[in-house]
């Protein structure tokens, strides 16, 4: 099983390293008159980043551009499920960041590096 993206096989056969980020809370902070000290209100869990990194294979520049451009169609706004090939669903991410670098040849192809950063809003 490889990893997936809303179940279409955007990545390569190779497992992507995925990194998570630790969920966040967020709160509010007030002074208010006649008291000693600050008022925080606590406004619960606030999501987590995720990082996807990986290598992109394609045999041709046309095929590299047009799977790069199958990946930035999710960059929707919308919320989307990653399936890793161990099995590992992560759900409710919004795809933030998709950079390329450095194109190489490699194994008959085109290699190109990529990083995603995903925001779990919904942990």
């Amino acid at each position: 099983m490889n990893t997936t993206l809303d179940g279409r096989n955007l990545f390569d056969e190779q497992q992507p390293d995925i990194t998570l980020g630790s969920v966040s809370r967020s709160s509010i902070e007030r002074t208010m008159g006649g008291l000693d000290g600050v008022l925080s209100i606590d406004l619960g869990q606030r999501g987590r980043k995720i990082k996807q990194t990986g290598v992109l294979h394609a045999t041709s520049r046309a095929q590299i551009k047009e799977r790069i451009n199958s990946i930035s169609s999710y960059m929707d706004g919308d919320t989307h499920t990653l399936v890793t090939r161990n099995g590992e669903v992560f759900d409710n991410l919004r795809i933030d960041v998709f950079k390329v670098s450095k194109e190489r040849a490699g194994g008959g192809g085109i290699a190109m590096d990529y990083e995603i950063i995903y925001t779990q809003l919904k942990v």
